[in-house]
């Protein structure tokens, strides 16, 4: 009886000594990330305005000039792109018209033509790294005009873009405002297009207007053809206007300032 009592307490010894570990030491050390950005000085290429993506960028076409688009320019504050505008050709008429610009087109990266068409558009870039704000303004360099031929200029004869949409792949960033209705002054007056107050538009942000619309039109023979319009972009010419049987053109000229426009005076 002795012998087992002794037993069952050298047992319950050894149970209770491996119940009880020794506690391990842990030791701390913190260590350091980081990364520095600088602004870019790559320029940046256009982009679908309706499904702006950098990494998929687009070729797109200048229809008044076979060698364009003029590439955007260079710099970390960048004008990208804006669309050339062909209001197509059209009948001598006496009475007031309203003609429309043609969407923007593009090739694929074969130079062939794409099927892709959408609103004509302007793209902006901000990579400074700054938020200190920009504003884009455009003018008309003069009236429509044909220097070879008797009536050389489209009198009285008007620009508008209407339904703008501003468009980013940007995310946690105040996007920049577009003005919602612009008449370009033949005359040459700067019109604000899109401006980004302090802390606002950095990345690349698109203003398009309207969307891409087809429709059917005669074309010089007579013939009904398809075309594909934006409404949104208007050229109007006066009916008592003389019009000779030519091509009548102008320039834009897009501006972009480091400078963004004061806010009621501030």
């Amino acid at each position: 009886m002795k012998k087992t009592v002794v037993y069952s307490l050298l047992f319950g010894t050894m149970l209770l000594g491996a119940t009880v570990p020794a506690e391990a030491a842990t030791v701390v050390f913190d260590s350091e990330q980081s990364i520095v950005f600088t602004p870019s000085t790559d320029g940046t290429d256009p982009v679908n305005p309706e499904n702006p993506d950098p990494e998929k960028p687009v070729r797109p076409v200048d229809p008044t000039n076979p060698d364009g688009p003029n590439p955007g320019t260079p710099g970390p504050l960048s004008i990208d792109y804006a669309s050339s505008l062909d209001f197509g050709s059209n009948e001598i008429s006496n009475k007031d018209q309203t003609y429309f610009a043609r969407a923007q087109t593009y090739k694929n990266p074969d130079g062939s033509a794409s099927e892709l068409a959408t609103a004509n558009y302007v793209q902006v870039s901000d990579l400074r790294g700054t938020n200190a704000g920009w504003v884009l303004k455009v003018k008309q360099n003069g009236q429509f005009r044909n220097a070879e031929t008797l009536h050389k200029e489209l009198t009285g004869a008007t620009v508008a873009f209407t339904e703008p949409s501003v468009r980013s792949n940007a995310t946690d960033v105040l996007p920049p405002t577009a003005t919602a209705n612009i008449q370009l002054d033949a005359a040459g007056a700067e019109t604000v297009v899109m401006q980004a107050p302090e802390k606002t538009g950095a990345g690349t942000w698109i203003t398009l207007w309207g969307q891409a619309e087809k429709v059917t039109e005669k074309n010089q023979q007579g013939q009904q053809v398809n075309a594909t319009i934006t409404r949104a972009i208007s050229l109007t010419v006066p009916g008592k206007t003389p019009k000779d049987a030519v091509q009548y053109k102008t320039t834009l000229t897009w501006l972009l300032s480091d400078v963004p426009v004061n806010n009621g005076g501030k």
